[in-house]
């Protein structure tokens, strides 16, 4: 088979696999960089989270990203979308950006500023709220499995590195 026409049928697998909802490029935040979802979160297990740079719960930043390190290398990938749905988010993408990355280093994706509940929000948010409930305040978390599908959901107060979250978490990563 040839070359070109492997790498077609791989492509159309991969995209019949992935979920719609996932099937989505976006733009990283204060970038031109642009991922698509699909390809970001093939096989891996996906924290989704609805951040905001200047919410009392911003401190889970630090624990994010942890986790982001820790298990990366075991399948994980985070995914975070700043929005000002629930007014704590900056109107400049540019100091969303230096919030996550200079102050709490965050290396995971960062996307561009969107809505992530109500008619507004993003598909990804859509879907999500649709399987469980739409984000009541920043810093809701989602998880996905290797198969893009949702696991729980879980709100603002319960940190990344604390269970149950991080029982299933590490539950779906050895699956």
């Amino acid at each position: 088979m040839k070359p070109l026409l492997l790498a077609a049928l791989l492509a159309a697998t991969t995209a019949q696999a992935c979920p719609d909802y996932l099937n989505q490029e976006l733009r990283e935040l204060a970038t031109t960089t642009r991922h698509n979802l699909c390809q970001l979160t093939e096989g891996k297990v996906v924290l989704v989270v609805n951040t905001a740079s200047y919410c009392g719960y911003t401190k889970q930043f630090a624990d994010l990203e942890r986790l982001h390190r820790q298990y990366g290398a075991k399948g994980l990938v985070v995914l975070g979308f700043p929005s000002n749905d629930f007014r704590q988010e900056d109107g400049s993408e540019q100091k969303a950006a230096d919030v996550c990355r200079r102050d709490y280093g965050v290396t995971f994706p960062m996307f561009n500023f969107s809505h992530v509940r109500g008619a507004e929000a993003n598909s990804l948010f859509k879907a999500l709220a649709a399987q469980s409930k739409a984000p009541d305040w920043n810093f809701n978390k989602y998880l996905l499995g290797r198969d893009g599908k949702l696991i729980a959901r879980y709100g603002a107060g319960q940190t990344p590195d604390r269970n149950p979250l991080l029982r299933q978490l590490e539950q779906a990563l050895g699956q």
